[in-house]
């Protein structure tokens, strides 16, 4: 039998000339992204979304940070309650995810705020002209307000949620320096009685205490129960 060889298909010979290397010795320069983007936002196609959405977003930003400058320019404190204001705002953007420690945090500010203003208020009311009373009241709830956020993230295991248990505590602290107008000398220790009991509630140690004490009273109503009756 005769085998005929296979065909061989010519290979067509590589070009390697100068439109080659021209070709391959080109690259993209970074201008070319840049340029094809500001034309998609010059032309604002209505198929192109990523355009009309963002040109309303740069409109408004540079609005924004236009009042914001014009603000800040007027006086000193204008410019320090812009940055205060821009820096919350960052935190808040920040934290956009942890919404327990958000919560936390925004609670203890305005308990701190509340409490402040109350013990001033309680002075005022009572005539009294000396401020250290109500720097001192003022201090002791700004410190059980922080004892309140701190106690809420040490506890390893929290059965609850962190955010809830401070905004708890913070609550009961407002209640205690409504109090402290009439008596101040009962403000800080209720408030710090209430901030106490909260975090012991929503701590993981009561709640461990209370679960066994329930289970061991569980058995116990089992075993007298499977006793048999005496006749």
């Amino acid at each position: 039998m005769n085998r005929t060889a296979p065909k061989r298909t010519a290979r067509t010979p590589r070009a390697s000339g100068p439109a080659e290397r021209s070709g391959a010795g080109r690259t993209d320069t970074p201008t070319a992204p840049a340029l094809s983007r500001l034309r998609r936002l010059v032309r604002q196609d209505e198929n192109d979304p990523w355009a009309v959405k963002l040109l309303p977003r740069v409109v408004f930003c540079l609005a924004a940070a236009y009042t914001l400058f014009a603000i800040a320019s007027e006086s000193g404190s204008s410019f320090v309650t812009v940055c205060a204001l821009l820096l919350i705002g960052g935190l808040v953007w920040l934290l956009r995810r942890r919404t327990q420690l958000l919560l936390g945090l925004g609670s203890t500010v305005l308990a701190a705020a509340f409490t402040g203003y109350f013990s001033a208020v309680g002075d005022s009311v009572r005539a009294s002209t000396s401020a250290t009373v109500t720097g001192q009241a003022a201090f002791g709830y700004w410190a059980l307000a922080g004892m309140a956020l701190l106690g809420a993230w040490m506890v390893r295991d929290h059965p609850g949620r962190r955010g809830i248990t401070v905004l708890l505590a913070d609550v009961i602290l407002v209640i205690a320096s409504v109090v402290g107008m009439f008596l101040p000398t009962a403000g800080v220790p209720l408030g710090f009685l209430g901030v106490i009991g909260v975090l012991a509630l929503r701590g993981a140690r009561v709640k461990a205490v209370v679960g066994r004490a329930l289970r061991a009273l569980g058995r116990v109503r089992r075993g007298k129960a499977s006793e048999p009756a005496d006749s």
